[in-house]
């Protein structure tokens, strides 16, 4: 069985318009080392359609793009740093089509002042693939009584026993 790795791509870039059609590429490049060759067409397409809107209306060009793929989700974000930018005039055909193409989108600020503008893309049912695990799973060999199990008072003692050793 094909098993999928979490991913995750970060790219900054200075929106122009000869460099939403190298950031097309890009993606869509790291979108097919994934093997994700059916999300290639919609990710790129919506990329495109945003930093197209950002290069036509924002002062500020500058851009980050990120993808997060878990295994059933491709999320694709770009932030952009320009205050002035309003999506709800500026970009509202490029937000027609992300939400008429995606599986869902929204818009958010980040604790910078910037805007986010995301959309995800699901794997289709036949498509789905379980993660790897990264780790192993944590094993006790002894069994820990939860604080709720012990007495009031024993908890009450413990608690001052650490007190009055960190003194």
């Amino acid at each position: 069985m094909k098993t999928a790795v979490p991913c995750y791509y970060h790219l900054d870039v200075e929106v122009s318009p000869e460099r939403v059609g190298q950031v097309s590429r890009i993606l869509a490049a790291h979108l097919r080392y994934w093997d994700l060759d059916n999300l290639v067409e919609p990710v790129c397409r919506g990329a495109e359609l945003l930093l197209t809107a950002i290069d036509q209306h924002a002062t500020d060009k500058h851009t980050s793009i990120e993808m997060w793929w878990n295994g059933q989700h491709l999320i694709t974000a770009v932030g952009d740093d320009d205050r002035d930018l309003r999506p709800d005039q500026d970009l509202r055909p490029c937000l027609a089509h992300l939400a008429a193409t995606s599986d869902g989108w929204g818009c958010c600020a980040s604790e910078t002042g910037s805007k986010i503008i995301w959309f995800s893309q699901r794997a289709r049912s036949g498509e789905r693939v379980p993660l790897v695990r990264t780790g192993p799973a944590p094993r006790l060999r002894r069994v820990l009584r939860v604080p709720r199990e012990l007495p009031v008072a024993q908890l009450a003692a413990s608690a001052d026993g650490v007190l009055e050793g960190a003194r």
